[in-house]
C-alpha cells in the first residue's frame, strides 16, 4: 500500500472525503491557460481542510478562436463540510465522490455546512445586487445589510445566554 493511500485511508476513516472535481477554464493563450491551471491546482492545495490535491489539466483544444480546457482535481479533504465549503467557492462542473460510500453527520457538521451556504449565497447575491443596483435601491440595499448584522449579532447574544 503506497504513502498516499495510507493518508487517505486514515482521513475518510476520521470524517474525510476522497472527491474528483472537475472544472473548465478558457481563455485566449494556450500557455497561459496551462500556467493559469497549474496555479489553481496549487491554490487549492492552501484551502483549509485539504490534505491533498491532485490534478490533471487536459490538452487545450481551440474553438471560435476561444481556447478550452478543463481541469481534474483528485482532493482529499478532511471533512464533508471542507469538500462543501471548496465546491461553493470555486464552482467546479462536476463533483464525484470516491470515498466514503456513506456519510454521516453530526449536528454541528449539519450546522456548518447549512451556515456555508448561507453565506456563500450571500456573497454572491450581495455581489450582483452592488453590481446592477444604483442610487436609492442600493442606499436601501446598504442598509437592510446592516439591519441583517445588528441582527444576527442581537442573535449571538441570546444564543449566548
Amino acid at each position: 500500500m503506497s504513502e498516499v493511500d495510507k493518508v487517505t485511508d486514515k482521513t475518510v476513516e476520521q470524517g474525510g472525503v476522497l472527491a474528483l472535481l472537475y472544472f473548465d477554464l478558457q481563455g485566449g493563450n494556450k500557455e497561459l491557460l496551462q500556467q493559469l491551471g497549474v496555479g489553481f491546482i496549487k491554490k487549492l492545495l492552501t484551502e483549509q481542510g485539504v490534505v491533498y490535491a491532485r490534478g490533471q489539466i487536459d490538452e487545450p483544444i481551440m474553438e471560435n478562436n476561444t481556447i478550452y480546457t478543463s481541469i481534474e482535481v483528485k482532493i482529499l479533504t478532511k471533512s464533508f463540510s471542507d469538500l462543501m465549503r471548496l465546491c461553493g467557492n470555486y464552482s467546479p462542473f462536476s463533483v464525484e465522490v470516491l470515498k466514503p460510500n456513506n456519510i454521516k453527520l453530526s449536528l454541528d457538521q449539519m450546522h456548518d455546512i447549512l451556515m456555508n451556504i448561507s453565506a456563500t449565497t450571500h456573497e454572491y447575491k450581495k455581489y450582483i445586487l452592488e453590481k446592477v443596483t444604483t442610487g436609492e435601491d442600493l442606499k436601501k440595499y446598504q442598509e437592510s445589510i446592516q439591519n441583517k448584522v445588528k441582527l444576527g449579532k442581537l442573535l449571538m447574544e441570546k444564543k449566548k445566554k
